[in-house]
């Protein structure tokens, strides 16, 4: 189920009314509700993939209490590696298997040894590369005596399968979320008017700014033989804002959703073009998942605690399994190596962690000085995300070729756009609109953030009502979330 389409406009008043005045005295009741729910939700998809939420949760439940119970620790570890295993092979089957196959082939062949190994027709579970993650944190952090395993199990399965952020995160640990499982909820009023905000303030950044770039963006990736380097040019500039806007769009309607609910999920991007340096960038871009990556694979092979040589590696290792964590490509490897290479000379010359504050904070501009350093890394983060984009690394390469030759001075002409349905200066004027907002924002949590600023009702509904027309006017064709693929 899609967050902008008309199933769940209609689906979340009506779990939301049921919710709160239906269930809202028994604790146990309502978070079963907010289970069935969310089975709901996600079988809406294909329910045959349910099977492997549940088994996953029943794996980890007991896991969790059995690791807990175990005094010996050889035991504890080989419980862990229980549910390490069955969460990594389920996502190493449906997610890896055919790249596996088909690159081990390769590898024969190239020697003049041809194999006959079948690709499967393996559908990918939405969410699965969520889902696994969050419930492994839960057991890691267990055998890790950072957490108690809770013995409610509907409250632990409707942890695992919590459906404003199941399908594409934030990536949750149970030391935050699932303790909110245990507490009476009380709907507030400005809990909901702000779960509001969020959620209109992810629906424009994803029906307004995503899915209209989505249009050039597709139109230029997939004819990039057609266009001159100037063009491709726009269309790398435009998927940087379609993959922003697309994914952290979800991530505010997820977090925005749960607010409804009486829950608190934590932030999954802190204006991240904004950024100093790659460093920074990738402490404020799907934050969720670059501190599950830093507490669980990171610090665990030394972090930086080991010498320089160690630290490379593991800089390496953390960027590349980023890469690969995103999908069976060697376009997200190649990614994912870049990011390394762009953030090693931050972390040698000891600079990775200059720019831990709001850029420009307390001023209305920016110096220079910010002007340049962002500009940089938003250009090298662009051009990493050619190879994100981008459907092999063959296309990658002479996409990069063209946009780099002389071709990059041709002016782009209209003809290029002739059959797209928004027009390419109201694409221009939109992003500009959404960056003025964003940067206005950016020392709060998201764009439409609006609590505790002294304002007159009249302009904030002003406000309302501007960002709901322009979800009405620019409108493009509903595109799937670009997360959904991962």
């Amino acid at each position: 189920m899609l967050f902008n389409s008309i199933d769940f406009a209609i689906f979340l008043p009506i779990v939301f009314l049921l919710y709160w005045f239906v269930f809202p005295r028994n604790l146990k009741i309502q978070n079963l509700f907010l289970l069935i729910v969310s089975y709901i939700f996600y079988g809406w998809w294909d329910w045959r993939f349910l099977s492997l939420i549940i088994i996953s949760s029943f794996v980890d439940y007991y896991v969790g209490l059995k690791i807990h119970g175990e005094k010996d620790d050889s035991k504890r570890k080989a419980y862990l590696w229980v549910s390490i295993l069955v969460n990594l092979g389920f996502l190493g089957f449906f997610k890896y298997f055919n790249f596996f196959a088909g690159n081990f082939v390769q590898a024969f062949s190239f020697f003049g040894q041809e194999l006959n190994i079948q690709s499967l027709k393996i559908i990918l579970p939405v969410g699965i590369s969520f889902y696994t993650f969050q419930t492994m944190s839960y057991t890691i952090d267990i055998y890790r005596k950072k957490l108690e395993p809770t013995k409610d199990m509907i409250a632990f399965f409707s942890f695992v399968t919590f459906f404003p952020q199941l399908v594409a995160g934030p990536i949750e640990r149970a030391s935050n979320l699932l303790p909110q499982f245990y507490k009476k909820r009380k709907f507030t009023y400005e809990n909901g008017v702000d779960g509001m905000r969020q959620i209109l303030w992810g629906l424009f950044k994803k029906i307004v700014i995503a899915d209209n770039c989505a249009q050039y963006v597709n139109l230029i990736f997939n004819n990039s033989a057609d266009y001159p380097g100037s063009v491709l040019f726009v269309g790398a500039f435009l998927f940087a804002f379609q993959i922003y806007g697309d994914f952290s769009g979800y991530s505010d309607i997820a977090i925005g959703t749960s607010r409804l609910f009486g829950f608190n999920l934590m932030q999954n991007f802190n204006f991240p073009y904004f950024s100093r340096d790659i460093a920074e960038f990738w402490r404020r871009w799907h934050i969720s998942l670059s501190t599950w990556f830093r507490d669980y694979l990171y610090i665990p092979l030394g972090g930086s605690r080991r010498g320089k040589i160690v630290n490379i590696r593991n800089i390496f290792i953390i960027f590349i399994v980023s890469g690969f964590w995103h999908g069976a490509n060697w376009t997200f490897i190649v990614w994912g190596v870049l990011n390394a290479f762009f953030f090693l000379p931050l972390m040698l010359l000891g600079k990775n962690r200059v720019n831990t504050d709001t850029v420009a904070q307390g001023k209305l501009f920016p110096s220079l000085k910010e002007i340049f350093y962002m500009s940089v890394t938003f250009i090298i983060t662009l051009f990493a995300w050619i190879f994100f984009r981008a459907t092999d690394l063959t296309h990658a390469f002479s996409y990069i070729k063209e946009m780099f030759s002389s071709s990059i001075f041709v002016v782009p002409n209209g003809a290029y756009f002739a059959k797209m349905t928004t027009h390419p200066y109201s694409i221009v004027l939109l992003i500009v609109l959404f960056i003025i907002i964003e940067w206005l924002q950016r020392d709060r949590e998201f764009g439409l953030d609006l609590k505790d600023i002294k304002m007159k009702s009249i302009y904030k509904y002003s406000i309302y009502y501007s960002i709901i027309s322009l979800i009405v006017l620019f409108a493009a064709k509903s595109q799937d979330f670009i997360y959904f693929q991962f």
